[in-house]
Parts: C-alpha cells; structure tokens; sequence
C-alpha cells in the first residue's frame, strides 16, 4: 500500500447495524466494504484489502472459516477478530493478527486498523511475533493461561523472538558497513 492511497478495510459482521457503524467509525480515513456474512465477505475480498475486521460468530459462515478461506485464496491482509466470543486455546492455531472483544468504541476501531496497518509493513517474523503476542494476551484477559496449548504459544513466541533478533542483529551489523549516499549536485 502506498502512502497517496488510502487502505481498505473490509468489515464482516452478520448484525447489519453493527457492520455499518464500523463504516461510519471509518469511513473518514479509509475505503470502507462491509460485509453481513462469510459468502458476502468472500464476495468483497479482494488483493487491495489490507484489512478485515471479522466478527468470529456468523451462521452461514463462522468467522474462522471465512479466515481459512482467505487464507487459502492466497489474501494476505491483516485481520482481527471483532467478535463477542471471549477468547479460549481455539485461537492458538488460527492465522490471524489481532483479537478484539466487542463492544468497542471509534477510537478502538481506529487504532486497530492503525496498527495493523503499520504492522503489515513488517517482515513475516515480526508479524507472526506481534500475531501470537495479541493471542497470548487475549487468553490472558480471558484467564486461560494454565493449558498446554498457552505453554506452546509462549514457547512459540520465545522461537519467533529469537527469529526476529537474529534479524535485526543481521541488518543492524550489515547497515554498520553501508555507505550512506551524500546529497549528490
């Protein structure tokens, strides 16, 4: 996504009201689609997405396999849960970026798609790395902590941290090495 444009968010919730305050939450910073069901949503998905607001509990589609369908489609947009449903281990293994507990207020909706957002211009470890840390907090504000499933994302999230240290250490040696181009007449 370039800076002269402006991103699209792709809000999916089956409460046609709810779907549409999100648009009037948003439309003021983005191009706003709304979708009232997983086919709808589907129908609206495509590559200048670069987010989905996704509410989890949908009857002709719930909202994990609408993220499963996007996610086999190739759409690589960043997406948050929007959902009701408090969060249990179930998440651990779903391919999204954020998890947020309804109700939430304009500010909340615009500092989510902000930061999902700024988070696509990652590289994918940092991504996975910001990915499991929302999932470990929303188990935690859901007070599921002592499962195994917990256990593995913690440790998976330890690999991803590592992962993404090595990174940095590898750019931050190299770019000690590059010659920074002066102003050139």
């Amino acid at each position: 996504m370039s800076d002269e444009t402006t991103a699209t968010v792709l809000a999916v919730d089956d409460e046609p009201d709810l779907a549409e305050l999100y648009r009037v939450y948003l439309d003021s910073a983005y191009d706003v689609r709304i979708a009232t069901g997983g086919e709808a949503a589907m129908a609206e998905m495509d590559d200048s997405v670069d987010v989905v607001l996704l509410d989890r509990r949908m009857p002709d589609m719930s909202g994990h396999e609408v993220l499963s369908a996007m996610r086999e489609a190739g759409y690589d947009a960043r997406v948050a849960m929007l959902t009701a449903v408090e969060p249990d281990v179930d998440i651990v293994d779903m391919p999204f970026d954020d998890y947020k507990t309804k109700p939430v207020t304009k500010e909340d909706l615009l500092t989510l798609v902000e930061v999902l957002l700024h988070r696509a211009e990652y590289d994918e470890h940092s991504q996975e790395f910001f990915a499991l840390a929302s999932k470990k907090a929303a188990l935690e504000a859901a007070g599921t902590t002592g499962t195994d499933e917990y256990e593995e994302l913690v440790e998976r999230m330890e690999s991803v941290r590592d992962r993404v240290d090595d990174t940095l250490d590898h750019l931050s040696a190299r770019d000690a090495f590059v010659e920074v181009p002066g102003n050139v007449p």
